[in-house]
C-alpha cells in the first residue's frame, strides 16, 4: 500500500513539471540578416518592420521580440502614444494598442501602404491600390478606427511624409514633393516636381529630400525656404532611400553604397560605413544610429557611422551547410558563417557580402559557391578566402567523390576539380543549371531543370537517366535507392525514388511540397520543404511532420546531420537545431485506427539501457510522452508532436542514467496515462 501511495503522489506532481519547450526546434544565434523595410525609434525602444512582420527591441537591437504581427510584409511604421501603426503589402494598415501583443485590421485593408505621417493625433497613410481599394492619402483622427481619403493627392504614389509645424509634406513617386497647409484637405506641388522622393528630413530650418532615379542614380536635394525652391547637393549620383538628422549631422542611406554623412547641411558628404549595403531605413535613439538594410538586418553605430555592429536579428536566408572537423560552415545571403558548438552560435568568416548557395569541404579546404563570383576556397577554417579559377559563374551545388570535387553551375553545367577546388575543368555536361548532386557507389548523379544525369567515370561522360520533365531541386541516396525532390511543368511537387540508378522512377510521395533539401540519417530520409521538415522511416512511403517549435512554418533550404544533432537552414528564419535522438526515434507501426487510446508497458522491462514504448492514438492530435525520475524531474521527451490515428513505437535510451525506477507519461487530447519502468545496470 505504501508503494501505491508514493506513485500516486508522484503522478500528481508530474502535472506541474511538464515542460513544453523541450524536444522541439530551437533557433540558433549569430547568423543575422533579413530585409528591413521600416525602422522607427520611440523612447528607448526600436520598432522594425520586415518580410515577416513587426519586431521590438528595448536594448539597442541586442535582442528582438517578434510581435503578434508575424506573417505580413511591413513597409512602414508609425507610433502615436500607445498606438503602433503598420503599413503592409496588400493588407493595408493594422494597429496595435498593446505594444504589439495584438493587432487590429483597419478599414484600409486591401492596399500597399508605404508611408505614414503625423500631426498631433492625426495620422496620414500613403496607400497604393493592390487590386481592391482606392489609392491615395488617407487620414485618421481616431487612431485608425476611421479613415478619410484626401481629395486632391489621390495618385497613390506617396513614399514619404514630413511634418513641419502644422504643415505636412509628401514625397511621391515621379511627381516630387507636395505640401498641405490645411491638414491634408488640399495639396500643392512644390518646385521639386519631377523626382521620385523616397525620404524627407529637416535639420534646423533646412529641408532635405532623398530621390531615386532608377535604376542606379538619385540625389539629395535641399530647400532653405520650406520647399519653395530646391537645389541639388553634392550627393548626386546615389539612390537615396532614407534620411536622418542627428545632432549636427545629416545621414543618407543609399542603395548598394551604404551610409553617407554631412556635417554642413548637405554641402559636403562623406562615406559613413556599411559599404556595398542597401540602406532602406534609418533611425536613432539619442546619438545611437540604427540602419535597416536590405537582406542583412539592422546595424548599430554609436560613433556617427565610423563603426557599425550587426544586431541580433535572426532572419537570414541560409542556403547550405557542411561539417568539417569540429566546425560547421553555413552559406548564407551574407557570406559564410562558422560554428564550433553544433550550430548554436555562429561567427561570420571573412567571406562577406556574397550570396553563398553551396558549400562543401575536401581535405582541409572549405569551398564556397557564390551567386555571381564563382568558387572561393579557404584553407584555414574561413579566416581567409581565395577566389579560384572558377571565378565568374553562379554555383548552385557541390559534390565530393573520392579525390574529386564537382561544382554545379547555373547555365554552364558541371565543372570538376582534382586539386581540392583550386583549378577547374568543365565536364561534358557543359550546359544547363545543376541544382543538386548525390553519389551512389562510384556513380555521381546531377539534378537539373531537365531531369537527372549520371556519370560512371568521374564526370568524363554523362547520361540522362530520367525525370526529363522535372526540375530536380534535391537528391540523396539511401542503400541502393536514390530520392529526388522534384517539380514538374504542370502540377506535381514532391519526392520520387529510383532503385536502379535512375533508369526508372516511382513511388510518388510528399505530394504538393516543394522539396528543397534531402538528407539521410540511419534508415531515415529527411526532407526540407516549403512547409518545414518531414521524416520517413519506410523509404519514403509515408512522412511525418517535424515542425514542433518553429516560429511559423519555414521554408527549409538546407539540412545537416552532425554530432547527434539535426540542423536546418531556413529562408528568412536562419538556423534551427534539434536532438537527433528525439527526431528519429518514432515509428508508425500501424495506420489502422485503434479502438481506444493506450500506453503499453515498456519492453523489455527491466531494461539495460534501451527499451521500447508502444502507444495508440484514437484521434489526430498533439501527443507528448515524457520520461521522469522518481522525484518527478523531467529527463527526456520521447514524443512531442502532432500525430494521426494509429499505433506507434518509440525508444528510450537510459545509458546516461543510473539504475533505478523511472516513469513515462503520455498526454494527448482527453487522455493521460503514466507507467513505471526499471533500469538495471
Amino acid at each position: 500500500m505504501r508503494k501505491y501511495i508514493t506513485i500516486f503522489v508522484l503522478i500528481i506532481n508530474f502535472s506541474f513539471v511538464i515542460n513544453d519547450g523541450i524536444s522541439q526546434w530551437l533557433q540558433s544565434d549569430g547568423i543575422y540578416g533579413g530585409t528591413v523595410y521600416s525602422l522607427i525609434a520611440n523612447g528607448n525602444s526600436l520598432i522594425m518592420g520586415n518580410n515577416n512582420g513587426v519586431y521590438l527591441s528595448t536594448n539597442n537591437g541586442a535582442n528582438w521580440t517578434q510581435t503578434a504581427l508575424n506573417n505580413k510584409k511591413v513597409f512602414s511604421l508609425a507610433q502615436i502614444g500607445s498606438y503602433i501603426f503598420a503599413g503592409t503589402e496588400s493588407y493595408g494598415v493594422l494597429v496595435s494598442s498593446d505594444n504589439g501583443q495584438s493587432w487590429t485590421q483597419t478599414s484600409i485593408n486591401h492596399n500597399h501602404v508605404y508611408a505614414f505621417g503625423t500631426i498631433g493625433n492625426k495620422i496620414f497613410a500613403g496607400a497604393t491600390s493592390a487590386g481592391i481599394g482606392n489609392a491615395g492619402v488617407y487620414i485618421s483622427t481616431d487612431f485608425g478606427s476611421n479613415w478619410t481619403l484626401s481629395g486632391s493627392l489621390n495618385s497613390g504614389k506617396v513614399r514619404s511624409f514630413l511634418t513641419i509645424g502644422n504643415n505636412i509634406y509628401a514625397g511621391t513617386l515621379d511627381s516630387g514633393v507636395y505640401v498641405s497647409t490645411n491638414s491634408g484637405i488640399s495639396w500643392s506641388r512644390t518646385s521639386l516636381n519631377n523626382q521620385s522622393v523616397y525620404s524627407l528630413a529637416i535639420k534646423d530650418s533646412i529641408m532635405f529630400a532623398g530621390t531615386i532615379v532608377l535604376p542606379y542614380s538619385g540625389s539629395v536635394y535641399r530647400s532653405t525656404n520650406y520647399g519653395v525652391n530646391w537645389s541639388q547637393t553634392s550627393l548626386n549620383n546615389k539612390t537615396v532611400n532614407s534620411l536622418l538628422t542627428v545632432g549636427n549631422n545629416v545621414f543618407a542611406g543609399t542603395s548598394d553604397s551604404g551610409v553617407f554623412i554631412s556635417n554642413n547641411y548637405g554641402t559636403n558628404w562623406n562615406q559613413a560605413g556599411l559599404y556595398n549595403n542597401s540602406i532602406s531605413s534609418l533611425s536613432a535613439i539619442g546619438n545611437n544610429i540604427f540602419a535597416g538594410t536590405s537582406y542583412f538586418g539592422v546595424y548599430f553605430s554609436a560613433n556617427n557611422g565610423i563603426d557599425w555592429t550587426q544586431t541580433a536579428l535572426n532572419n537570414q536566408a541560409v542556403y547550405s551547410f557542411v561539417s568539417a572537423g569540429n566546425n560547421i560552415f553555413a552559406g548564407t545571403y551574407n557570406g559564410v558563417f562558422s560554428s564550433v558548438d553544433n550550430g548554436s552560435n555562429w561567427i561570420q568568416t571573412s567571406l562577406v557580402n556574397q550570396t553563398v548557395y553551396a558549400i562543401t569541404s575536401i581535405g582541409n579546404n572549405i569551398l564556397a559557391g557564390t551567386d555571381v563570383n564563382g568558387v572561393f576556397v579557404s584553407t584555414n577554417n574561413g579566416l581567409n578566402w581565395m577566389l579560384t579559377f572558377l571565378n565568374n559563374k553562379r554555383i548552385m551545388s557541390f559534390a565530393v567523390l573520392g579525390n574529386n570535387v564537382y561544382a554545379g553551375t547555373s547555365t554552364y553545367g558541371v565543372y570538376k576539380s582534382t586539386n581540392s577546388g583550386i583549378n577547374w575543368a568543365q565536364t561534358s555536361l557543359n550546359s544547363g543549371s545543376i541544382l543538386s548532386f548525390t553519389t551512389l557507389g562510384n556513380n555521381i548523379f546531377a539534378g537539373t531543370y531537365g531531369g537527372v544525369y549520371m556519370s560512371t567515370n568521374n564526370g568524363t561522360n554523362w547520361t540522362q537517366v530520367g525525370l526529363n520533365s522535372y526540375f530536380v531541386y534535391s537528391l540523396t541516396s539511401l542503400g541502393n535507392t536514390i530520392f529526388a525532390g522534384v517539380y514538374d511543368y504542370t502540377t506535381y511537387k514532391g519526392v520520387l525514388l529510383s532503385t536502379n540508378n535512375g533508369a526508372n522512377w516511382g513511388q510518388h510521395s510528399l505530394y504538393g511540397k516543394w522539396v528543397y533539401s534531402l538528407t539521410t540519417t540511419g534508415n531515415n530520409i529527411v526532407a526540407g520543404t516549403d512547409s518545414g521538415v518531414y521524416i520517413s522511416n519506410d523509404n519514403g512511403a509515408s512522412w511525418a511532420n517535424k515542425n514542433q517549435g518553429f516560429n511559423g512554418i519555414p521554408i527549409v533550404n538546407a539540412l545537416l546531420v552532425t554530432n547527434n544533432q539535426i540542423i536546418t537552414g531556413t529562408r528568412y528564419y536562419s538556423v534551427w537545431n534539434r536532438s537527433l535522438v528525439e527526431f528519429t526515434n518514432l515509428k508508425n507501426i500501424s495506420t489502422e485506427t485503434p479502438s481506444k487510446y493506450s500506453l503499453s508497458q515498456n519492453y523489455p522491462n527491466p531494461f539495460n539501457p534501451i527499451t521500447n514504448v508502444k502507444f495508440s492514438i484514437l484521434n489526430a492530435g498533439d501527443v507528448k510522452i515524457v520520461v521522469y525520475d522518481i522525484i518527478g524531474r523531467e529527463l527526456q521527451s520521447l514524443v512531442n508532436e502532432r500525430l494521426q490515428p494509429g499505433t506507434y513505437e518509440t525508444t528510450f535510451d537510459g545509458s546516461q542514467l543510473t539504475s533505478g525506477v523511472y516513469f513515462y507519461r503520455m498526454v494527448t487530447d482527453g487522455y493521460t496515462e503514466t507507467r513505471k519502468m526499471l533500469l538495471l545496470k
